[in-house]
């Protein structure tokens, strides 16, 4: 990400620092705890995206860069969440929020973040893309329960695998791109473009996540390869295997998934390689950031053009 970063490095060290600036409370716990997340670093795809998308349209005003750090809060309040729920202990390559802090701060400090974010896209005065904001997020909390909802059933269908990383995952890399077209005055369909280019890069992105829980690497990936077995997720690898393994692969993923044993995985890896599902969903990603690339189509050439269509390239060609 860092070649990808540095075409809005400015902007990007402008949003770092109005984040840094918005974690400060009267309540210690809250500046501990956010500061604990923000500092350990990640991606931040999301915002880079939507700086990258104002830069390809003309250039990054500071209310682009106030929106960046709302997209990148309302992110990091899903994580403290997600983290609680799935009882996870390792994030980026240290201990979540929940393990160092407890479950009930690590919550509480996420519904500050969520609200700080909605303060700033208060400041923004864009009654529009306050809404398209607030329907976003509660798309993610939708998800985030039906997400919940599946665990432990190996009936999941894709259908309803889609619905979930659509909802909890792309919807927010589709918002960031299309509200940074939204503060250039972008009209209706070159808002609808940036888009469906987001909603496809974020569909791709989460499905490689989602394979790369079956054949990453720990140290690389900063969390634990498995996790999402013990929870249970019944994620695209499992799904093709449930629909095109044989008996007794079917059985093998049908009863990890139900169980929620993680000490199944060695045993399903090799049925998601015996059935090609890891290739099967690489495939599908690979459609999707076609996809995604296929928006850009005509926007104007330039660094930050580049930098998006490697970002979609990169959304599929990665360990991590």
């Amino acid at each position: 990400m860092h070649d990808i970063r540095a075409v809005v490095d400015r902007e990007f060290r402008e949003v770092n620092a109005l984040i840094i600036e918005q974690l400060e409370s009267d309540v210690d716990m809250v500046e501990n705890i956010g500061h604990y997340i923000v500092e350990a670093g990640g991606k931040r795809l999301r915002p880079v995206l939507a700086l990258l998308t104002a830069s390809a349209l003309g250039t990054c005003t500071p209310r682009h860069i106030c929106f960046a750090a709302v997209i990148e809060f309302i992110h990091t309040a899903t994580l403290l969440h997600d983290d609680v729920v799935d009882l996870s202990e390792l994030r980026r390559g240290r201990p979540t929020a929940n393990a160092a802090f407890g479950n009930a701060p690590s919550v509480l400090v996420g519904d500050f973040l969520y609200t700080r974010a909605f303060q700033l896209m208060v400041s923004l005065d864009d009654m529009p893309l306050l809404a398209q904001m607030a329907d976003t997020t509660n798309a993610i909390a939708a998800g985030e329960v039906l997400q919940l909802a599946l665990a432990g059933n190996p009936d999941t269908t894709e259908a309803q695998y889609m619905d979930v990383i659509t909802r909890k995952t792309a919807v927010l890399f589709a918002a960031a791109s299309r509200g940074a077209a939204r503060l250039h005055d972008g009209d209706g369909a070159l808002q609808q473009r940036l888009y469906d280019f987001g909603l496809n890069l974020g569909i791709a992105f989460q499905m490689v996540d989602d394979l790369l829980d079956y054949e990453g690497d720990a140290a690389t990936m900063g969390k634990n390869v498995g996790d999402d077995l013990g929870e249970g997720k019944p994620t695209l690898p499992l799904i093709h295997v449930l629909r095109t393994g044989n008996e007794a692969q079917r059985r093998v993923v049908r009863d990890a998934i139900a169980g929620r044993d993680a000490s199944a995985l060695g045993a399903v890896v090799a049925a998601v390689n015996d059935c090609g599902s890891l290739a099967y969903t690489r495939a599908r990603a690979e459609l999707h950031r076609d996809h995604a690339l296929a928006a850009l189509d005509g926007l104007k050439d330039g660094a930050a053009l580049e930098a998006l269509l490697t970002l979609a390239h990169r959304s599929v060609d990665r360990n991590s």
